[in-house]
């Protein structure tokens, strides 16, 4: 059923915006029509260009909220201390849950940079890049402190995106797993493929390494 706009613009606008997130992850971009969405908000198709005047801007506009959402909530997530395990532990946690509470907007940010121009792929890759150095950092740091074993920063830290990411492919809230239990299998996950040490884990090891050497 199609859903009814109320006259006030940002209502509308995000109305339009809801919709054509959920019409292009489950069509495509391509495939959906500016009607098809305007039938969906229950308003004139010549509306839909006050806010967008173009289909890519709207897809555009799309990715970069998802994108700039993810940043933020990053941003809140972040430890206030340094220690590289519990900044990569908090890094997962709020990847997953971030992404699990926006599938369809996950999905139409992986599968539609296809569907940009050059300029706009840009600047959506801009922010992609920016959220990635992050988790970049947290491994070197980690390394460097020598609570994380990592050969290779950038293959480690796309290998987790993508390990982290995909949990949306299959994961369902109404199965057998919780989006906790969920969580902490990843991180175990992570934390194995990163070798990582916690700072009792570690002050353990020095201790051994220390008693060793008497």
């Amino acid at each position: 059923m199609a859903r009814t706009a109320g006259s006030d613009g940002e209502k509308t606008e995000a109305a339009i915006r809801d919709a054509a997130v959920a019409l292009i992850a489950r069509h495509g971009f391509e495939a959906v029509t500016m009607r098809q969405l305007a039938a969906e908000v229950g308003v004139q198709a010549a509306a839909l260009y006050r806010y967008f005047p173009t289909k890519e801007d709207l897809l555009r506009t799309l990715m970069r909220e998802h994108m700039e959402g993810l940043l933020a909530a990053w941003e809140a997530a972040r430890p206030a201390n340094d220690d590289p395990v519990a900044r990569l532990t908090a890094f997962v946690s709020n990847h997953i849950r971030f992404h699990v509470e926006r599938r369809h907007a996950t999905h139409v940010s992986n599968m539609e940079l296809r569907s940009l121009s050059r300029d706009n792929l840009t600047a959506i890759l801009k922010l992609r890049t920016a959220y990635e150095k992050e988790l970049r950092s947290i491994l070197r740091d980690g390394a460097e402190a020598g609570v994380l074993e990592v050969d290779d920063t950038g293959l480690t830290a796309m290998a987790i995106i993508q390990m982290i990411t995909g949990v949306i492919v299959w994961f369902r809230p109404d199965e057998r797993l919780s989006v906790d239990e969920v969580t902490a299998t990843y991180l175990a996950m992570t934390m194995r493929l990163t070798g990582a040490r916690t700072k009792t884990e570690e002050r353990h090891v020095r201790q051994d390494a220390e008693l060793r050497a008497r």
